[in-house]
């Protein structure tokens, strides 16, 4: 779950009185609240009593492949098998680490096969400014959704203290990996998988806001997004997530939650958060995806520190968008396709919430250009290149342009500086 920010961190994070990231202090941190105390019995009468939704929900269809169920289907683990799954927690089977605590690859028996499943498990770290609410919102929420582009919880385990939550395994990891990672074991992504990733994140986004009763997710970043073995995007992570406003709202109010770069202004700013500011964060992503960089940054010069406000003249210009695109794509990628991109991501990123695009409008947009983008190239007579045409030079990668450091999370509270999560 994601690790949070707040204006009264104990660190050296500094905010203003608007909630926005003083120049010293840009750095992937989140913001948090305070999470509050609640006895066993709170847990197991809200895990069957489906309290984040009501019971007509089920069954919703409004976005293709994707439903609410009436109740969790969920096993419940013994802490006794989580154990034995992951070899006793055993250092070489951590996956990642985020504000909630490590995510470890474990594998159980499947009764019905006899074979050995691999799975996720994700246990609270007891030193977490994170703990028993984050965990509940997570089972209540992915224990009822389902949707290709979520990710699928398969049971928890509540035993005393420990608080545990098992997933399905995503073989490729998190997108921030791919984009950021370092390594011979990290493999640039091309531009037609960009593409479907994003498309599958758009979908998953698009079903939770059309969903019955409306969810924003409120912590949408490339951390969040994780790739099956067939580079399936699914949305992770629930821990955020909050019930949209009714039909005579507009917004719900409430603490502000989130990650510094990808959070809405207008959230940041009031606590007002918008269906619409998931929209913002997927701009944010839709970015980083054609850049290849950190929406924040402080080894970049002062300049080029917050990605948004940096790249946007390049994104409204088509001829400039060269200079920022990433590099690792060497130049394969449709020069028209792309600046359609960049101008969605600015539409996504526009102040006002309600001259955002919705997330259906979001994956239409994308699954045009995906269809542009797959069709048969007809060559042309008189022209020796055309817009898709690919390059086959490689771009130079200019001094600003160079990889990312991986940030830490910083979280209120905590004693150190933690591994942002790598994926499952």
């Amino acid at each position: 779950m994601g690790a949070c920010f707040s204006s009264s961190s104990s660190t050296n994070q500094t905010t203003n009185t608007t909630g926005n990231l003083s120049s010293a202090a840009i750095s992937q941190t989140t913001i948090t609240s305070t999470t509050t105390n609640s006895s066993s019995s709170g847990i197991s009468s809200n895990v069957s009593g489906n309290s984040q939704f009501s019971a007509a929900s089920g069954g919703d269809d409004r976005q293709p492949g994707g439903q609410i169920l009436p109740h969790p289907n969920l096993r419940v683990f013994s802490f006794a098998e989580l154990k034995t799954a992951t070899r006793n927690f055993r250092s070489d089977t951590v996956l990642g680490e985020g504000g909630f605590g490590k995510v470890y690859k474990g594998w159980i028996e499947d009764k019905s096969s006899s074979k050995n499943s691999v799975i996720a498990v994700k246990k609270l770290n007891s030193e977490s400014m994170q703990g028993l609410a984050e965990w509940q919102t997570e089972v209540d929420f992915l224990g009822r959704l389902q949707h290709p582009n979520l990710v699928k919880l398969l049971g928890y385990c509540y035993e005393g203290t420990e608080l545990l939550l098992v997933y399905e395994f995503m073989q490729k990891g998190s997108l921030e990996n791919h984009l950021f990672g370092r390594g011979s074991t990290v493999q640039p992504l091309p531009w037609d998988l960009r593409l479907k990733i994003l498309i599958g994140a758009a979908q998953g986004l698009a079903f939770l806001h059309t969903s019955e009763k409306q969810v924003i997710y409120r912590d949408f970043k490339a951390s969040n997004i994780l790739l099956d073995g067939s580079y399936n995007a699914k949305i992770s992570d629930f821990g955020l997530a909050k019930i949209g406003p009714s039909a005579s709202q507009s917004h719900v109010t409430t603490r502000v939650m989130g990650t510094y770069g990808y959070a809405a202004p207008e959230y940041v700013s009031t606590g007002h958060l918008y269906v619409k500011s998931d929209v913002y964060g997927f701009g944010i992503v839709l970015v980083e995806m054609l850049t290849g960089l950190r929406v924040l940054d402080t080894s970049r010069p002062a300049a080029q520190q917050n990605l948004s406000d940096w790249v946007k003249p390049y994104l409204a210009d088509r001829r400039k968008m060269k200079d920022i695109m990433d590099s690792r794509l060497e130049g394969r990628y449709p020069s028209r396709a792309a600046g359609q991109i960049a101008q969605l991501a600015l539409t996504c990123m526009e102040n006002e919430p309600k001259t955002r695009p919705s997330m259906k409008e979001v994956v239409e947009k994308l699954e045009q250009l995906d269809a542009i983008n797959g069709r048969p190239r007809i060559p042309r007579v008189h022209h020796s290149t055309h817009h898709y045409s690919q390059h086959q030079h490689t771009q130079q990668r200019s001094p600003h342009h160079r990889r990312s450091p991986q940030p830490h999370v910083v979280k209120e509270g905590s004693r150190g500086s933690r591994r942002s999560p790598k994926g499952w």
